[in-house]
């Protein structure tokens, strides 16, 4: 059967090439888009990952409603009416129990290592320029073990900010936006307390704006006094081994706790929503694509199965059944997919070999100044079966018509 279905498709090798190169071209495609949109989405996904921490423990902020205080300064009175009713924050946001998170995390065997940070919003000024920024007090040691951060340093080093002394590192954008340069000293206030002196030990870039442009390191206990909260913890960043279970242990830990916990795909669910949206563009394309190879596979194996009648006569002659014809339509159809994806994946990953010499002009777009492409084996797994099952199914109403067809009804119709 296999060998009958060869000498078909060889015998009209025209069509049989443009059926092929079809099937190639849309397998092709699949491999390029999908190699280009998962690479484009695991580098970002990387950067997020190792740029922030997989979990993180937040202070709960309290609000002060309208009745929030009536049960301590009215305690007997019934109904309680306010002028102007209270509001805004009861304290200070902090962490409640961190030693109690501390113990908690050192026995937990998912999580690799922690950080507490004091985190507070400031204005950093230089001569006649202000900007606002983030200032994220660290441990540094610990901070190295949780992102990685230490490997996007570009000048200095990140444990500098440990000796003590108020140093920093600050974000490549943000020193720009200042305009200060390594080195030097810049005066960081919380907007309530006096500016204080702080020296630029070093320069971070990950290629993440709201990172780069926002972010200051320093000591944690450096920010605290900045602040004057002294051994005060807001914030405890967590590295945990599956970051695809950061969000069952979040839900899991919010259970037992007062604080907010957020893992790294809630805190970036807005954004990890584009891929969501890429990802059905890239099916909808690819189907257009094979559709347009699957009509090509019927309308040429239909063609065959006309030319073919006399030969599909003889063979039922000789006793072929029913569903042997129906096989050796279909066997031709399984060949043509398995060929034409095969040399579609060959295609596709010489031409991601060669996108990714091309540069992109840096970024997140391009990491280092080329393009980022995903070799993942599930896409040619992918490539390799949507061809089959589209050329498979292309070919399985014109062998049905060639399986019904009867020696007698080809004579009568005067088959050549």
């Amino acid at each position: 059967m296999w060998f009958l279905a060869i000498r078909h498709l060889v015998a009209r090798k025209r069509q049989t090439l443009f059926t092929l190169l079809g099937i190639i071209f849309g397998a092709t495609a699949f491999i390029v888009i999908s190699g280009f949109f998962s690479g484009f989405q695991n580098f970002l996904i990387t950067q997020l990952l190792d740029n922030d921490a997989h979990l993180k423990i937040f202070a709960k902020e309290d609000l002060v409603t309208e009745h929030s205080l009536d049960q301590y300064f009215f305690k007997d009175a019934e109904h309680v009416f306010w002028i102007s009713p209270p509001g805004g924050k009861k304290d200070l946001a902090s962490i409640t129990d961190p030693q109690g998170w501390y113990r908690r995390l050192k026995s937990d065997p998912r999580v690799i290592a922690y950080s507490p940070h004091f985190t507070s919003q400031i204005l950093v000024t230089r001569a006649k320029a202000s900007v606002s920024g983030r200032l994220i007090g660290v441990d540094p040691h610990l901070q190295t073990k949780v992102t990685n951060i230490e490997n996007y340093m570009e000048m200095g080093r990140f444990t500098d900010i440990g000796s003590g002394g108020n140093r920093v590192v600050v974000g490549d954008d943000f020193l720009g936006k200042v305009g200060a340069h390594y080195g030097e000293t810049i005066l960081i206030s919380n907007g309530i307390s006096q500016p204080k002196p702080f020296k630029v030990v070093g320069v971070f870039h990950t290629g993440m704006k709201p990172i780069d442009g926002s972010s200051v390191y320093g000591g944690l206990v450096d920010a605290q006094k900045m602040n004057g909260t002294p051994d005060v913890i807001n914030e405890i960043a967590v590295r945990v081994t599956d970051t695809d279970e950061a969000k069952f242990m979040a839900e899991d830990w919010r259970q037992s706790s007062h604080e907010k916990i957020e893992s790294w795909d809630e805190t970036n669910a807005n954004f990890l929503s584009v891929f969501k949206i890429q990802n059905a563009t890239r099916y909808m394309m690819i189907a257009v694509i094979l559709i347009v190879a699957g009509f090509g596979i019927y309308n040429i194996l239909n063609m065959v199965v006309n030319q073919k009648r006399k030969d599909i006569a003889i063979l039922r002659s000789m006793g072929f059944e029913t569903s042997e014809i129906i096989s050796l339509f279909l066997i031709q159809g399984l060949i043509l997919g398995i060929v034409g994806a095969f040399s579609g994946m060959v295609f596709g990953f010489l031409i991601c070999l060669y996108l990714e010499t091309i540069r992109f002009g840096g970024g997140p777009l391009g990491g280092a100044g080329f393009l980022r492409i995903s070799y993942a084996p599930v896409i040619y797994i992918q490539a390799l079966v949507l061809s089959v099952a589209c050329s498979s199914f292309a070919s399985f109403l014109p062998a049905r018509a060639a399986g019904r067809m009867q020696p007698i009804e080809i004579i009568r119709a005067g088959a050549d």
